[in-house]
Order: structure tokens, then sequence, then C-alpha cells
């Protein structure tokens, strides 16, 4: 699998429905959990990071957020989220990126993002309409090309692109 860039700004989104897909099977005790991923069916062993304890123990955004991760937890004090078995977090998990471009709107609003293999989420109509209508016709072959043509014509279109 190829790994893309990619910083964390710690939005949560990608765990925000994995409790839809990475379920605990077993609590073996002393922190240690056997999950099982809904989909593949892959099971991995799991430790809660020590120095994150603490916070694991806090459950109370589970009831707020039903479909959220069950190790994800946001701090109280200062709202950082984190993976509470980041160590030995899932290889969905490890490999995964939560977006290849990010385009903003003319204000700093995100706008959307280009995932994986050129595939735009999105909910901005002008922006899809947009990806439709010229960028899903771009016959680039190479990723770093395509990018660079994206990214071009987003800004045409009065959009700010992240890499």
């Amino acid at each position: 699998m190829i790994r893309l860039s990619f910083e964390c700004n710690r939005c949560g989104e990608c765990c925000s429905h994995l409790g839809l897909v990475n379920i605990i099977k077993e609590d073996h005790g002393d922190y240690h959990f056997l999950i099982c991923n809904q989909y593949t069916g892959e099971k991995t062993e799991v430790a809660i990071d020590p120095d994150k304890i603490p916070l694991f123990l806090n459950k109370s955004l589970l009831p707020r957020c039903p479909e959220v991760c069950p190790f994800y937890r946001v701090e109280p004090v200062s709202g950082n989220t984190y993976c509470t078995i980041h160590l030995t977090r899932p290889e969905m998990c490890r490999d995964f990126g939560c977006w290849r471009l990010l385009i903003l709107d003319s204000t700093g609003k995100r706008a959307g993002r280009v995932m994986g293999s050129r595939y735009l989420a999105s909910e901005d109509e002008v922006l899809t309409r947009l990806f439709e209508d010229i960028i899903n016709n771009l016959a680039e072959y190479d990723d770093e090309v395509w990018d660079q043509h994206v990214t071009l014509e987003l800004a045409r279109a009065g959009y700010i692109v992240r890499t």
C-alpha cells in the first residue's frame, strides 16, 4: 500500500464512526483487548497506551457519540483528541491518511477532500460539479502531475488547496 504524506490535525473524523468497524470482542484485563474489524473479520490485540489510561477511563464521550471508536477520547480540559491505543492500533488505522488534497473555499472553510485514488469527498455542489465537468476528465496518469493540474483548476475556480 502506498502511504501518502499526511499530518494529523486531530480532528477525530477518522475515528468518529470506527465504533461501527472495530468492536471490542474480548477484554483481557489490564487494559488489553481483542478487537475485530466488522468488515474484514481481522482481529487485533491492542493495549491502552500507559500514559493514556486515565484518559481511557473517562467514557463520557461514548454516550454522546455512539459510533465513535471505543478507544477515541477527548481530553476534557484542553479539548485535545487522542487514540488511547495509538502504539498498538490496527493496521487500517496505521495506513489511514485523511486526505490527499484538502480543498478549502475562499473563506478557508473546508469544501472537500481528495482521498485515495482521486476520489472527491464533498458536499459542496459547485466543487462536485467542477470535478464532474473538468477534473474527472483530466487524462494525466502521473499522480503528482494530476495533483498539480487539479490544484491549478481549483485555484482558478477560487478554491484553496492544501497538500
